[in-house]
């Protein structure tokens, strides 16, 4: 004779959801304790502290006017840009440095970014820089732009007198990159991105401007 089959124990369903609700909430503080670890590691895990830039300091850079004067103008200018080589072919420093004397100082700073020529051509500068003939290089690179390959800026340097084996070997070795660089990554900084930008005693102005305009900027500071 077959035995009655008892009905099998029933769990409520209350007490089923208790412990659904038990096991998400377990799951929930281990995943929290989880990303609160992490997030300790990350915050306490050495980090490399920016490097501040040097400054430049007056001897170090090329400039015209006097080195005490009360307005100090700084171009960010690029050989290979044909919008800078205009606004110095147009006279406008001539006319500022005419009528300010030695009130304004103006100081060249390189940011070659417009074409692939550019920064050797701005280290050129630079090595002719260190043989007292900036200005003089400078303005023969803009008279002969867009002529800015390496062969072309050791002619130039030999056209003005500068000794051709210092000045081929200071390029070549890429003394003054760094330097570059440095006012390149200046000149970012300051938000610039054409040429050429100026400071006119701190204050950014980008793109070039007449003789007027700057003269309303500087006897506004």
């Amino acid at each position: 004779m077959g035995r009655t089959r008892k009905p099998a124990k029933k769990v409520g369903r209350g007490q089923g959801g208790a412990r659904r609700r038990a096991r998400d909430r377990r799951a929930l503080i281990f995943a929290g304790l989880f990303v609160l670890a992490i997030g300790v590691v990350f915050l306490s895990w050495p980090r490399a502290q920016p490097q501040p830039t040097a400054r430049l300091q007056p001897a170090d850079e090329p400039f015209l006017g006097s080195s005490s004067a009360p307005v100090t103008i700084v171009e960010y200018g690029d050989f290979g840009c044909t919008i800078c080589r205009r606004w110095h072919k147009q006279g406008v420093l001539d006319q500022i440095l005419a009528h300010y004397g030695d009130r304004v100082r103006f100081v060249w700073r390189d940011f070659p970014i417009i074409t692939a020529y550019s920064p050797k051509a701005a280290e050129a500068g630079q090595c002719a820089f260190g043989q007292g003939q900036f200005w003089e290089y400078h303005d023969l690179l803009y008279d002969r732009a867009p002529a800015l390959s390496v062969s072309d800026i050791k002619t130039y340097a030999a056209e003005l007198g500068i000794d051709t084996a210092r000045f081929d070997s200071c390029r070549d070795s890429g003394v003054y990159r760094a330097k570059v660089e440095a006012s390149t990554k200046e000149a970012f900084g300051h938000g610039f991105r054409g040429t050429p930008g100026f400071l006119v005693n701190d204050r950014p102005i980008a793109g070039p401007g007449s003789f007027e305009y700057f003269q309303a900027i500087i006897d506004g500071s």
